[in-house]
Formats: C-alpha cells, structure tokens, sequence
C-alpha cells in the first residue's frame, strides 16, 4: 500500500481544514451559531456561551474533498466509509441546526435521531449485502471467530454503529477533547486498514486525520470554534465504518476505549440514577467528573489522550500479532 499517498492525504486535509476554519468561524459568528452550555455543568464552562459551534461542517469539507480525491479505488467499502460519514454527519448537522435556529435545545427528537441512524446503518448493510460482506467476526488477540449468519451480523453492525456514533458524540465535550482523542483512534485504524489491505478504509483514516488535527488548531483550550454534533457524529460514523469494512469489529472495544468509558459512564449513572436515586458521578460523561472534582480542563483532556494512546497501542498489539 502507497504510505505516501496516505501521508498526502494526511497533510492536504489538515490544510483544507486550517484554511476553511478562520473563514467559517466568523460566518458562524455572524449568523449567531452560538454553543449553549448546561446550567447544571462546570462553572468555567459558562464562558464558553456564544463560541461558535457546527464547525464539523470544516471537518466534514475537508475529509470529502480528500477522500474523494486520493481514492484510487472506488469500489463498495469507499462508498459505504461515504455514506456513514456523510449520513452520520448530516443527521448531526440537522440537529446542531435546529438546537440554534429553532431555539430547540434537544436538536432532532430522540426518534427522529434514531430513524436517520437506522436510514444509514440499513443503507450501510444493503451495500455491504451487495458485495457478500464476510459476516465472520473475529476476537482480538487470537485465531478464533464466530460466524453466525446475516441475519445476526447485519442487524449487529447496525447497532454497532448506532453506539459507536453515540459513544463519540458523548466524548465531544471538552476543548479539543474529541478532536485528539479521534485522531488517534484514526491513526490506528489506519495501520488496521493497512493490515488487511483496505485502501479506502487507510484513506478515510488519512483523511479524517488531516481533518481533525487542522480542527484541533482553533479547538484546543481555549477553543475559537466547537465541532457540534455535525463533527462528532461524522467522526463516529466514520470510525464504525472503517471498524466494518476491515473486519476488526470488536478491536473499536479497545482502540476506542475511550469512547466505550465516556459511553458507559452515561449508561451506569443513568440506571443509577433510576434505581437507586443515587449518582455514581458527580457529572457523566465522565469528563465532567473530573473536572467538578477539582481536574483543570487541559488536564482532563491530556489525561484523556494519554489513555486514548495506550489503547490505540494495544488494540495495535491485539490486531493480528502486531
């Protein structure tokens, strides 16, 4: 596989991104796409009110633009790696739009959400279907794969990228969090790519990569411009897919164990909540409790990195003996 053509990929996606910013942000600003902030949250986080968000249109730009161009090979996977990233997107983008102009806060109902991710998770299947997609899934780190039919793997990778786009959503909360964290988780899924010899899915990594490091130079702390659900919603459309269509379905656990804790931070203090009456965390996502618990936001965000580094190493080190 060309290294260079992904290299390049890499570096013109981080320009189109580092150029596109600064002329959205005003426009943004202009039009006032302002980012709301819960009452209930940090306090330091109150500043933040009116920082223009839907900056994942740039991330969104500068990914098509690359993708469409560095990719060779347009064969199923490069049009099912389009479709989640776009679609996922698209379902973020409507939300972030009618949360702002609407003055709705919740965005698209919770069914309406759940519509559109199933609309793209089942267009994401029908093409898969149409190529005789391996429905086989394999278990990091050995030999050993289970195989049980279309008609259990299909409806499991829906679901899978439901949670997947849910799960990265929930990190996208912090300066630069989601930014760094998906990056990467980017970066490892392109050596997977690379492993089992994907080329769109090594060119989506590459391109998603450029894209959101060129995003993470005006939304690192203190951040000039938020992503929105556009952003995070196309990130996690994005790496589902990849996890698909190179067959390391259950590694996203580990490469994406950051997104699986943020996730599950929701869930237990949620049925906690529920069952109990009693909070597990002062704040979920989990991001949040460190922070109310005396953390600095750069702190919680490095710490963050950290740990989204060491999984990316071991999902690496898991993935076929690597």
């Amino acid at each position: 596989m060309d290294i260079q053509l992904l290299l390049l990929t890499i570096v013109v996606s981080f320009i189109l991104a580092v150029i596109a910013a600064p002329l959205l942000i005003p426009l943004l600003r202009r039009m006032k796409f302002g980012q709301q902030v819960r009452d209930d949250g940090p306090q330091s986080h109150l500043k933040k009110i009116g920082t223009p968000t839907m900056g994942g249109i740039v991330i969104l730009l500068a990914f098509t633009l690359t993708f469409l161009k560095f990719s060779a090979i347009k064969n199923t996977d490069f049009y099912v790696l389009l479709v989640a990233t776009l679609g996922f997107g698209l379902i973020g983008f409507l939300d972030d739009y009618i949360k702002i102009v609407f003055k709705r806060s919740l965005g698209l109902t919770a069914r309406q959400k759940l519509f559109g991710q199933l609309l793209f998770g089942a267009i994401m299947s029908w093409l898969l279907i149409s190529n005789d997609h391996s429905t086989a899934i394999g278990i990091p780190g050995t030999s050993w794969s289970f195989d049980w039919g279309g008609w259990f793997y299909y409806p499991f990778i829906i679901i899978m990228m439901l949670a997947i786009s849910n799960a990265v959503n929930f990190t996208d909360g912090l300066d630069g969090l989601l930014s760094g964290t998906s990056a990467i988780a980017f970066a490892a899924y392109a050596v997977v790519a690379i492993q089992a010899t994907s080329l769109p899915a090594a060119v989506c990594a590459a391109a998603m990569i450029g894209a959101v490091l060129g995003f993470l130079v005006y939304n690192a702390h203190p951040a000039k411009v938020f992503m929105g659900d556009t952003g995070s919603l196309g990130i996690g459309g994005a790496i589902g897919a990849i996890a698909i269509v190179t067959k390391s379905e259950i590694l996203f656990i580990i490469i994406g164990g950051v997104f699986v804790i943020e996730m599950l931070s929701v869930v237990l203090q949620v049925a906690s909540f529920k069952t109990r009456g009693k909070r597990i965390f002062k704040m979920s996502p989990i991001h949040h409790h460190f922070e109310l618990s005396g953390w600095s936001e750069w702190r919680v965000v490095i710490t963050f990195w950290a740990v989204g580094l060491l999984l990316a190493g071991l999902g690496l080190y898991l993935n076929k003996g690597l």
